[in-house]
């Protein structure tokens, strides 16, 4: 990649396949909110409708209730009962799910079926059988009126699961494709930062006129310091990549987080393991901690409020800035396969390096490797789980 043109081209790939990547995940985080938008005007209505099935309930008790006026609630039923049947209507078809719409349409089944009793009861109620009207009332009114509101509650539930699956696909995909557009754009900057670079070789002294000069062979220790170094750093992520590829034991695991916590000026490390189905996270191998201290360490659920939550929850990278005479900062990149996201690797370093885009680069990089190892620890796991839970 001597030639300018190629390196812009190549640059130009990069910032383009990045542009893709922050375009995609602009789209989809729109789709997520409107998604829930919807559940949430969805969850607001059937609500309201589960509350007038209450009244209707109410109403109709009060036909045959001591010092109340069946003239004054029967009108009351009436109109709420119209009201529930346009919120069924509607909320059928808001739904977003078959389940939602299935539990609807029974609900609006059992509406049908509680204004039928409900004439029945008045009916009974204008012929003078006042304890016929309050058998029908309170043993299948209010046992009819229930009936519905439950379906109207199965219908919201099936709702919230429904945007849950749609949230963790498009979730799925956002870590793809910024996986994607990390690979290619690491992959340039390496060839990039290890292209030859052209180098022009001029002469201390012009050739005496007439004469034609051999340009004498330089020194092997002057060729070998005209080569392009390789950055300390970089070097040390590629030999600690080439060994985390020929890892054996949890021995020799323990032994490249030893070094990637030099290399990360890190004073702990911690890998945590959960699945692509969001099992919770636990602390699987570390450096840096005692094993008093990892044994009293929870279990962390994927909704809670911490940055390896957030890692395993997003899929992306987590930075805690550290404060001045208090808690040091943090870094926690998330182990990312094919699936999605299986834990999470936590690094506590010194000297604000969280802030460092080099150390932030190398836990990317560790994470990726690390994810490589434990991809199908986590899906064993997870099949496992299933299989008890089953």
């Amino acid at each position: 990649m001597r030639s300018p043109a190629v390196r812009v081209t190549v640059g130009l790939v990069a910032w383009i396949a990045l542009g893709l990547a922050a375009f995609f995940l602009i789209r989809t985080q729109r789709d997520i909110s409107r998604l829930a938008a919807s559940v949430r005007a969805f969850d607001l209505h059937a609500r309201e409708a589960a509350d007038a099935l209450a009244e209707l309930r109410a109403g109709q008790q009060a036909y045959v209730a001591a010092g109340q006026g069946a003239d004054f609630w029967m009108p009351k039923v009436t109109a709420t009962t119209s009201a529930v049947r346009t919120w069924m209507v509607e909320l059928r078809q808001a739904a977003a799910s078959g389940p939602a719409r299935a539990s609807l349409m029974d609900a609006e089944a059992i509406v049908a079926e509680f204004d039928a009793l409900d004439k029945r009861a008045r009916d009974y109620l204008k012929s003078g059988e006042t304890l016929m009207a309050a058998d029908v009332i309170f043993t299948e009114g209010g046992e009819t009126a229930a009936n519905a509101a439950r379906h109207v509650e199965q219908a919201r539930l099936a709702d919230h699961q429904a945007f849950d699956a749609r949230e963790a696909e498009i979730r799925a995909q956002q870590a793809a494709a910024l996986g994607g557009a990390a690979g290619i754009a690491g992959l340039i900057i390496l060839l990039l930062a290890f292209a030859p670079r052209q180098r022009a070789v001029t002469a201390a002294e012009g050739p005496v006129e007439g004469i034609v000069e051999p340009v004498p062979a330089a020194p092997r220790a002057a060729v070998l310091s005209l080569r392009p170094q390789t950055p300390p750093l970089l070097r040390t992520a590629a030999e600690l990549c080439t060994d985390f590829g020929r890892v054996r034991d949890v021995s020799d695991l323990k032994d490249l987080l030893a070094r990637a916590a030099q290399a990360m000026d890190a004073s702990g490390l911690i890998v945590w393991l959960g699945s692509t189905r969001g099992a919770d996270l636990q602390p699987i191998v570390s450096h840096g901690y005692s094993p008093q201290v990892i044994a009293r360490m929870p279990a962390v659920p994927k909704a809670s409020d911490n940055a390896a939550a957030a890692a395993y929850r997003n899929g992306t990278m987590q930075i805690v800035l550290s404060r001045p005479g208090g808690l040091p900062g943090a870094l926690v990149a998330p182990l990312l396969v094919p699936d999605g996201c299986v834990g999470a690797f936590s690094a506590e370093v010194r000297n604000n390096a969280e802030g460092s885009e080099a150390v932030q680069a190398l836990a990317v990089i560790f994470a990726a490797q690390l994810a490589s190892i434990f991809a199908v620890a986590a899906s064993d796991s997870a099949d496992q789980k299933a299989a008890v839970q089953g």
